[in-house]
């Protein structure tokens, strides 16, 4: 479970996400759940500084208190490198954030291998061509090499989106990797919103057969944004105003999806099957 665009210490929605995701890891707990939290970016507003990850992420999602960073896999967004090379951000999250300076990385939930990439190496002028091309052959090798039969990658800004910031084309490569290598599930955050698509290609097309579903989930605990009226080819399921967090059963061969508001209210169960 997770969510992106979270803890803006500036009284939102941040403690009440960390205070449900708490909950559902206490409830799977008893239950004998193997579970697995995950960030979408943009963890410490507004710049990401190391006095924000201690006194805002800290005090929310990373209290002691509360179980979540033993279970945390993180990546980065664009607020956390607004402190250079998101340095605070490597120091706060230490080896759970991957490599120092790249923030790539993957893991294994179950029958489900997680790729995690870094969005901010694809849009950024600070990096170079190197840089993401670094990343997008690592992509492809750690797919080529994974142990699980079933793929969800996460990383921060959508390459699909009808929220406030829209789409972003930059990310058609990496989506063309994921499309070549039959990926079951792509997660982001960025907009502050939740919103769910149907299968489709890199281009955007619509596609039942080899078509990845994304799911954007920005509503952490961030200053929160509507649509606008707006709303995207393939687009299935759109909410707006409210915080939460997004779960996800990754079982055998298939996953569930539901978006849970921090009062409890479920919207959106979904779910989709392994290519």
């Amino acid at each position: 479970m997770g969510v992106g665009d979270i803890a803006g210490c500036d009284g939102g929605g941040d403690d009440k996400t960390a205070m449900l995701v708490d909950s559902i890891l206490k409830a799977d707990s008893v239950a004998k759940v193997t579970d697995a939290v995950f960030t979408l970016g943009d963890n410490a507003y507004q710049e990401g500084t190391a006095r924000q990850f201690t006194n805002c992420f800290g005090s929310t999602w990373g209290n002691p208190k509360r179980g979540i960073m033993n279970k945390l896999h993180p990546t980065p967004g664009n607020h956390d490198y607004l402190s250079k090379a998101a340095n605070p951000y490597f120091a706060y999250f230490g080896e759970k954030a991957g490599a120092a300076g790249a923030g790539y990385y993957s893991y294994e939930v179950g029958t489900w291998h997680v790729v995690v990439l870094n969005s901010e190496i694809v849009v950024l002028s600070e990096f170079s061509d190197l840089d993401r091309k670094a990343q997008e052959d690592w992509l492809k090798k750690d797919l080529k090499d994974k142990p699980k039969p079933c793929t969800v990658a996460y990383w921060h800004e959508p390459r699909f989106s009808s929220g406030w910031h829209g789409s972003d084309a930059r990310f058609q490569p990496i989506w063309q990797i994921l499309y070549d290598a039959s990926v079951d599930l792509v997660l982001n955050g960025h907009d502050h919103d939740y919103e769910r698509f149907l299968p489709q290609t890199p281009a955007g097309l619509p596609d039942t057969l080899r078509g990845i579903p994304e799911i954007v989930a920005g509503t952490g605990g961030e200053e929160l944004r509507g649509f606008g009226g707006k709303k995207i080819r393939n687009s299935d399921y759109r909410l707006e105003g409210r915080f939460g967090v997004l779960v996800l059963t990754l079982g055998g061969g298939e996953y569930r999806s539901a978006w849970i508001e921090t009062n409890g209210r479920v919207w959106d169960p979904s779910g989709g099957k392994c290519h």
